[in-house]
């Protein structure tokens, strides 16, 4: 019989223990074992080079901090069944399968399927597989099991996923600003009404956490140089689809091809299992081996050129402004970057693009943080807290940007 209680040595928190066989078997499964090869950042590695963490690493990071909640709830008298502390790892453990190559990167470019759809569906799957042990860690992960609390242990503001990233991006990233109490803040869970709660000794280390957290969307998540390498791999896709539907012939994996010649929705995705299969077998090596092979053997000059750019990080400006930029000022970067790069103004928009960015460092619509006092109290953080008010949390911020050819840098006035 194969052991499968097995140690890994993670660098984050040390050695994690897989403590059950149904764990271990769905580690080992191929549709898990596919995140070695999907990066927890996408190109967050061209601005941070020790920034090549997997999707891998931070699925196992987040079982452990799991493993550790229920353990300290559990001390609290809060009442888990063996079966469904067993479901709440594997729905954490599961709950990024869905992802696809370069993480967030590549969201609805191969397919207009949200991650977390394709997640359930690899879920269900597996479940079949092992004869329903996943039975509760799906409902778990689709909050339809009757102890809410466990959901909010796998998706919230306050879960067991955005602890261990906001650790381990850090870590990898080298930015001190996601540093974040992980320990102390698990020890300080609690459970209220079914809800998941803070005690009220945590409140400081989680008005680090929401800080820490919106600090690392516009330093690194959000870093301008990784918005460039996105908006290039986008492109990068949206050209390679349309020289496929002009007929042109392009080298790749059968399984990225068949993605770039159809453009399938959520209902394909769940009355099609074989739509599932096909992107089982697409990580990050298909993109960056296609990427690679067009910039030399494709037809499409424009094709070509922007794979060049990607393989040899020859990335675009991107300029970030607190308003919209002015159409007029838009369109005359577009002329010029058309006259510079010979292209036609038809393809203007694969050089010169427009976005925004939004961020929140809490919403108030989706599970607020409550705090739980000694003397029954249970106020949400803004309450509760003497740093973050209302006012502050309630504020979002909105960066717009502009991206267009480096060689115009020193020439348009933006």
């Amino acid at each position: 019989m194969t052991n499968k209680r097995k140690i890994f040595n993670d660098p984050v928190y040390g050695f994690l223990t897989i403590d059950d066989d149904v764990l271990f078997d769905v580690i080992s499964h191929p549709y898990f074992q596919r995140q070695r090869h999907i990066k927890q950042l996408g190109f967050t590695y061209m601005v941070y080079p020790g920034a090549v963490h997997s999707r891998f690493s931070h699925m196992l990071g987040a079982l452990n901090l799991m493993g550790r909640a229920i353990d300290v709830l559990r001390v609290k008298g809060v009442d888990i069944t063996a079966e469904e502390a067993l479901g709440a790892k594997l729905a954490i453990l599961l709950h990024d399968v869905g992802h696809g190559p370069f993480s967030h990167t590549s969201e609805y470019m191969l397919a207009n399927v949200p991650h977390e759809v394709c997640s359930e569906l690899f879920m269900e799957r597996i479940n079949t597989e092992l004869g329903g042990r996943l039975s509760t860690a799906i409902a778990i992960f689709n909050d339809t099991y009757p102890k809410h609390f466990l959901h909010q242990l796998v998706s919230s503001q306050l879960d067991m996923d955005r602890l261990d990233y906001l650790s381990r991006d850090s870590f990898f990233s080298g930015v001190s600003e996601g540093v974040v109490g992980t320990e102390r803040i698990i020890n300080m869970l609690n459970v209220h009404d079914d809800a998941l709660v803070v005690d009220e000794k945590g409140i400081y280390s989680i008005e680090k956490f929401i800080i820490s957290r919106r600090l690392m969307y516009w330093q690194v998540y959000l870093h301008k140089t990784v918005v460039a390498a996105d908006v290039l791999l986008y492109n990068i896709l949206r050209r390679a689809r349309y020289c496929l539907s002009q007929g042109q012939r392009l080298e790749g994996s059968r399984a990225l091809l068949f993605f770039l010649q159809h453009k399938w929705n959520e209902d394909d995705f769940r009355s099609n299992s074989q739509l599932l299969s096909q992107f089982a077998l697409i990580d990050d090596n298909d993109v960056w081996s296609a990427a690679k092979d067009w910039m030399i053997g494709a037809e499409d000059h424009l094709l070509r050129t922007l794979c060049r750019n990607l393989v040899e990080r020859r990335l675009s400006a991107v300029k970030v402004s607190e308003k919209p930029f002015d159409d007029e000022v838009v369109d005359s970067v577009r002329r010029q970057a058309c006259e510079s790069l010979s292209l036609n103004i038809a393809d203007a928009d694969y050089c010169v693009a427009t976005g925004k960015h939004v961020n929140h460092a809490y919403d108030f619509n989706d599970q607020e943080i409550k705090v739980l006092f000694k003397d029954g109290r249970c106020l949400d953080i803004s309450e509760a807290s003497d740093q973050l008010d209302r006012h502050f949390l309630e504020k979002s911020v909105t960066k717009y940007y502009i991206y267009y050819p480096k060689e115009l840098k020193n020439r348009v006035a933006l």
